[in-house]
């Protein structure tokens, strides 16, 4: 299993060797370093922890100093795939993806606050005419006459964003190993320098 950590850059356009366009993400993938393997015999499960980026050590736990042998890392996140022969230290470049390569990516999409259920859920709601005067944007009914209750799970105003969003069957069209770039076709969840997943 191939897997990196990156950071969103921001959006271009890729020219393909047709001249087909394609919108593109830049992701910006530093080397990793593996913090720990576990092994399904003596964890339960096999996996193996990375941490990528550089941090001061005052804004980090002794706890986890510990854990990383005295390394600060901004990120660390943990992959479920079998270490093999990698040991606590090694390095993993993004070089083990190529172009063509399909793969999951997960991020956070951006935070919008609270939200009306028109923004939120797309509603359409009241009409702009026949004595509309301060429900332009409600969201109608919320209930029924019969139970006298709200039913659990509907759609009204409420925080919008910030959630986890995964996208399957991402390709890889362009890698620069040299500097750590990534291009991947369409759009990526998130802001500028949101901690990207890819997993191929």
């Amino acid at each position: 299993m191939k897997f990196t950590i990156a950071t969103k850059e921001n959006m271009t356009q890729f020219f393909s060797q047709d001249g087909t366009v394609f919108p593109v993400t830049i992701l910006k993938a530093e080397p990793m370093t593996v913090v720990s393997v576990k092994t399904k015999d003596v964890h339960g499960y096999d996996a193996i922890q990375v941490g990528s980026g550089v941090q001061k050590k005052e804004r980090v736990s002794k706890a986890l100093l510990g854990h990383t042998k005295g390394e600060a890392f901004k990120v660390i996140k943990e992959f479920r795939a079998e270490g093999g022969d990698l040991a606590p230290g090694a390095t993993i470049a993004c070089d083990i993806f190529n172009a063509g390569d399909m793969v999951t990516i997960s991020s956070v999409s951006k935070g919008k606050g609270f939200q009306g259920g028109m923004k939120r859920w797309g509603m359409s709601g009241g009409w702009g005419q026949h004595g509309q005067k301060h429900s332009a944007r409600e969201v109608g009914s919320i209930g029924s006459t019969g139970q006298q209750r709200v039913n659990k799970g509907k759609r009204m105003p409420g925080r919008m964003g910030s959630d986890r969003v995964t996208r399957k069957n991402v390709q890889i069209l362009d890698v620069d190993a040299t500097n750590g770039i990534i291009l991947v076709k369409g759009a990526v969840a998130g802001k500028r320098g949101t901690v990207v997943e890819l997993k191929g």
